[in-house]
């Protein structure tokens, strides 16, 4: 999170008609449709992402109706808890999960649901358990090819920021988004973009009478939240779009592929010698937002997450779910440069040294040469 977000979060409490938060407030709606690229509604909870799911969910499908979840990694499995805890019977396309999703299956089980029990496909758009992200552009021409009628409903938490999001262009229903990952913020701000068809599918069913109800949301003056703004999160969420904008939107995602290629060399380096390699095995699937790293064989992750956070003050993410210990994760999004993810790419070299841990000497020399060709090539 950069300082100027942090600042223009700690600022004393402000009322939600004062003239200062309606006026951030405008610039984190069209900033936001802006960064995923639609013109339709969006509506804001205090929630995390979590909480945006739960929103989505009660508002497009009714108790016991049916919604195909498309199998990536831990998200999709908490999506699918989330949705049966709230009455919705979840169907599931399973996925090799270093791999994800097969175009081909989704399309097939769409033409096999003849009688359109479906009503929606579900799909994590970039899963940061795995460090692998899908394309939804070829899901939605799955969808489109199968004749189905299933709304498409995309969860873009860690690409927002981080990645292209296009959801008018890619036809996407609904896409859901919160603030802890690209959008440099903390935890407590969830959304969701909502297209004409979405919205028209909210009105025809039951939809929730209390806190996420996107037609009483609509009435307010807002169109967004239930009860009080988080008028903090929402000022600084304001900054990390003007800091966006200003870098611009295509060297932000350049500056994110930049360093994910950086820290896939350094792993790809160190896989030698059977030390430790990418979770996802589709290189054009890999995320620019997260490196999902698989320890050798036998080999756990934690002492080397626990000796990097004690000796050097480096935070390593665990793995998630049935990947803890068997994983650590990179993240390499909000506001890092090179300088940074050198830094860590060197703490973790040392740590294996010093635990003994299997692998090839280098990644850090790799990483800088990913590195050093891309600044020749804008030099040119």
């Amino acid at each position: 999170m950069p300082d100027s977000v942090l600042n223009a979060i700690a600022r004393a409490a402000t009322d939600f008609n004062d003239p200062s938060f309606r006026a951030a407030y405008a610039n984190c709606m069209n900033g936001l449709k802006s960064l995923v690229g639609t013109r339709h509604h969006l509506f804001m909870y205090t929630s995390s992402g979590h909480g945006a799911w739960e929103g989505t969910m009660s508002n497009l499908i009714a108790r016991d109706e049916t919604v195909l979840m498309v199998e990536s990694g831990l998200h999709s499995d908490d999506w699918a808890i989330l949705c049966a805890g709230v009455g919705i019977k979840v169907e599931h396309l399973r996925a090799d999960r270093r791999c994800g999703v097969d175009v081909e299956s989704l399309r097939a089980t769409l033409i096999a649901d003849r009688e359109f029990r479906i009503k929606a496909v579900c799909v994590v758009h970039n899963e940061t358990a795995t460090g692998v992200m899908v394309a939804i552009p070829a899901l939605r021409k799955a969808i489109d090819d199968s004749g189905h009628p299933a709304l498409f409903i995309v969860d873009a938490v860690s690409s927002i920021g981080c990645s292209e999001v296009r959801m008018d262009n890619w036809r996407v229903d609904a896409l859901i988004g919160s603030s802890q990952k690209g959008l440099m913020q903390p935890v407590g701000l969830g959304f969701t973009a909502v297209n004409e068809a979405a919205l028209a599918r909210h009105r025809s069913i039951d939809a929730p009478k209390g806190y996420f109800n996107w037609s009483v949301m609509l009435d307010r003056a807002q169109r967004s939240f239930s009860g009080t703004a988080p008028n903090n999160l929402l000022f600084g969420l304001s900054e990390a779009l003007r800091l966006m904008q200003e870098e611009g939107l295509s060297n932000l995602y350049e500056r994110h592929r930049r360093l994910a290629r950086g820290v896939r060399a350094a792993v790809r380096a160190w896989s030698g010698d059977g030390g430790p390699q990418e979770y996802c095995l589709d290189a054009d699937r890999a995320s620019d937002s997260v490196t999902a790293i698989l320890m050798p064989e036998g080999w756990d992750a934690e002492p080397l997450r626990a000796l990097l956070r004690q000796r050097f003050n480096v935070l390593l993410a665990s793995g998630l779910g049935d990947l803890f210990s068997r994983t650590f994760r990179i993240g390499h999004m909000g506001d890092l440069n090179e300088a940074m993810v050198l830094g860590v790419l060197s703490c973790i070299e040392l740590g294996m040294r010093a635990l003994g841990v299997p692998h090839s000497p280098g990644g850090v020399a790799a990483a800088l040469d990913a590195f050093a060709a891309n600044t020749r090539h804008q030099r040119r």
